[in-house]
């Protein structure tokens, strides 16, 4: 069997479409990229076996796959798992996928260490997250090994980390609240370690957020309103010693200091 006539494709630019020649009449066989028809020197009047068709087609098949990876790096740096996963998305056999990959990592297409210190990078600059979060990103998320992960995580130095945690404490402090300066600080802390950032971290800002952020003006006006809907609430139901404990308890669950508390209920005279 001989290669007849070899054409380009109208539409891809970069395919051909193969005729042969079986010795009686000429059909279309199979149609390649350019890179392919140049690899294997395909030529008109060229002598082909099946078995090379046949690898000719599967190569082809590995490609154009290889091209939808590099399309899919174009829009940003991937993870190797990112780019397993988008191909197993376009139901390229495995056995292909993992040929992709080897190709990708030898032409330094992708790499695992630049990617996660990359991550890192932009999450420090963009986000607030912490870094026990971040490296939970890139271990479950961008299947990057826990090890990468854990040398890219050192970027988040104690520095960063404070800088990163102050700023989240400041807006968060800042803002307007109906509960206690205890309260506030106790959400604080669980804002923090739920972001990620080191306990030793969360400890210094918290104790930064108790000597800048307690207004005093501000916790009696939440403890009134506080005090005062309780007092609605229970004045019906008890009074006298009763009345009080009840309140007590409740406001110091609130986080409200007991001093506080004492001088709300002697200024709404509950006994």
């Amino acid at each position: 069997m001989k290669i007849s006539r070899i054409s380009k494709q109208k539409r891809a630019t970069s395919r051909y479409n193969i005729f042969l020649d079986d010795g009686n009449e000429e059909s279309y066989g199979f149609s390649v990229d350019e890179d392919l028809l140049v690899e294997y020197h395909l030529h008109k009047g060229m002598t082909i076996e099946q078995s090379l068709i046949q690898t000719l087609k599967q190569q082809d098949t590995i490609h154009q796959s290889y091209r939808q990876a590099i399309n899919y790096l174009g829009y940003r740096m991937r993870s190797r798992h990112e780019i397993k996963q988008y191909l197993s998305r376009k139901d390229v056999d495995p056995e292909h996928i993992d040929e992709i990959i080897v190709k990708l990592s030898d032409k330094g297409l992708i790499d695992d260490k630049e990617f996660a210190d990359m991550f890192v990078r932009h999450r420090i600059q963009q986000s607030t997250k912490g870094p026990q979060l971040v490296k939970k990103e890139l271990i479950v998320t961008k299947g990057i090994f826990n090890e990468i992960a854990s040398e890219a995580i050192e970027q988040y130095t104690y520095d960063v980390q404070y800088s990163r945690a102050m700023n989240v404490a400041k807006k968060r402090m800042r803002r307007k609240s109906k509960h206690s300066f205890q309260r506030q600080i106790q959400q604080l802390q669980a804002a923090l370690t739920r972001n990620g950032f080191a306990h030793s971290v969360i400890q210094d800002v918290v104790e930064e957020c108790r000597s800048s952020f307690n207004d005093i003006d501000e916790e009696w006006e939440a403890l009134s309103k506080h005090g005062k809907r309780l007092l609605r609430r229970y004045e019906g139901q008890l009074s006298g010693f009763t009345l009080q404990n009840k309140l007590r308890e409740a406001l110091y669950r609130q986080g409200f200091s007991m001093d506080n508390i004492n001088n709300f209920l002697d200024e709404n005279s509950v006994e």
